[in-house]
């Protein structure tokens, strides 16, 4: 098992520093454990709040904007539970050494993209061409 890395809380990764070294590895599996912890709790929540909400309610008006609320926040927890999958993927690209690096071009994704969005797979030229791609095939 790996020591732990000390991280001081004001840490970010930076340009200046080998890519990928291991704090900036550890920065990002933080991160990501952190956002899939929220993800989950929210989940737990909504769910909650749905068992408790649940009631017969007569007014046909009111029934149909319940379950329209309902069907909203089903598809919400839907597409956190897509991104708990992406997240669990990213946590393994870190185990397996290829987190950072684009999918398509091998390139090293930005220290900025990966902070923003650090699931990301491609580097954002590579995900310009790949949404320009998939734009012109939509579109026949």
């Amino acid at each position: 098992m790996k020591a732990d890395i000390f991280l001081a809380d004001d840490y970010r990764p930076s340009e200046d520093e080998p890519f990928m070294n291991e704090r900036q590895l550890e920065y990002f599996r933080r991160k990501l454990l952190a956002w899939k912890a929220e993800i989950v709790e929210d989940s737990r929540d909504t769910v909650q709040g749905m068992k408790d909400q649940t009631r017969n309610i007569p007014d046909i008006v009111d029934r149909a904007s319940e379950e329209t609320d309902r069907a909203l926040e089903l598809r919400t927890r839907d597409r956190a539970r897509k991104l708990v999958a992406k997240i669990d993927a990213a946590l393994r690209r870190i185990e397996n050494g290829e987190y950072g690096y684009c999918e398509i071009t091998g390139e090293p994704i930005s220290l900025k993209r990966l902070d923003a969005r650090p699931i990301a797979t491609m580097s954002l030229e590579a995900q310009e061409r790949h949404e320009r791609r998939e734009k012109v095939h939509r579109d026949d």
